[in-house]
């Protein structure tokens, strides 16, 4: 059966509006000609010119954290435990089978920006693509944000998920979760507003914090949620085994057996 692999990552690159000022990463390219001296260095004796058209090797030094493009949230990220009071594991303690499962996509572009998503919203979209969830999909939220990445208001664009939205998949099994947002919660301009009128500060990172009670991953930072369908494709999203780490970056795809 032929296989089509949708890329639904995003770039790590510099200059892009992909996160708030003095979060994104820091990339130094050093080209073939910048690195020749660095190669001889290695081999006494050895000169440029004695190099295949005195090139040496192309290399990136990059400066960023674990949450720069797109990546993978360990539990640990949101809180110190997990389920209720369990030490929470970090990203290099995911269990892989979390990671590569069938997903399904919620359509949320429709929600305004800054809006946070309910049960019901989940419940209503579930039932309109027709869908029963099952334990560990992998349920991928497209928000209006998807289109705006790599602009200025791309922080502050797509809906959030809640607490109780949140709780809804999790309560169901689902176990790694998604976004095309910069965050799996509402953007903080939005939550700043709220927040400043209540001074309710359970309003701050509430779908995050649902790991303290359900334990969970989500993706941040997907790109390309519209070209996937609603439900029949998996999801690869193993992230990179950092120490201890609260994230992991991952090239994330979807697979769909057409």
């Amino acid at each position: 059966m032929p296989r089509r692999i949708v890329d639904i990552s995003v770039p790590l690159e510099n200059t892009v509006h992909a996160d708030p000022p003095g979060y994104g990463p820091q990339i130094e390219y050093r080209d073939h000609q910048q690195t020749a001296s660095e190669v001889t260095s290695f081999f006494p004796g050895l000169s440029v010119d004695d190099l295949p058209d005195r090139e040496g090797w192309a290399i990136e030094w990059i400066k960023l954290s674990t949450h720069c493009t797109t990546h993978l949230d360990a539990p640990y990220h949101f809180a110190s435990t997990m389920d209720g009071g369990k030490r929470a594991i970090t990203i290099d303690e995911v269990p892989l089978d979390w990671c590569f499962q069938p997903g399904v996509k919620l359509d949320f572009r429709h929600f305004a920006d800054g809006y946070v998503a309910t049960a019901k919203d989940v419940e209503a979209e579930l039932k309109r693509i027709g869908h029963t969830l099952s334990p560990l999909e992998i349920v991928l939220v497209n928000t209006r944000a998807g289109a705006r990445y790599g602009q200025p208001d791309y922080v502050a664009s797509g809906c959030g998920m809640g607490r109780e939205a949140t709780l809804y998949l999790l309560e169901r099994g689902v176990r790694v979760t998604g976004t095309d947002g910069w965050s799996w919660d509402a953007p903080f301009v939005h939550t700043k507003a709220r927040y400043a009128q209540t001074h309710d500060a359970k309003l701050i990172w509430e779908g995050h914090r649902a790991g303290r009670e359900i334990g969970y991953c989500h993706i941040e930072k997907l790109n390309n949620l519209e070209a996937l369908p609603a439900a029949g494709f998996q999801v690869s999203c193993f992230p990179v085994k950092v120490k201890a780490g609260s994230a992991g970056w991952t090239r994330a795809v979807a697979i769909i057996d057409a």
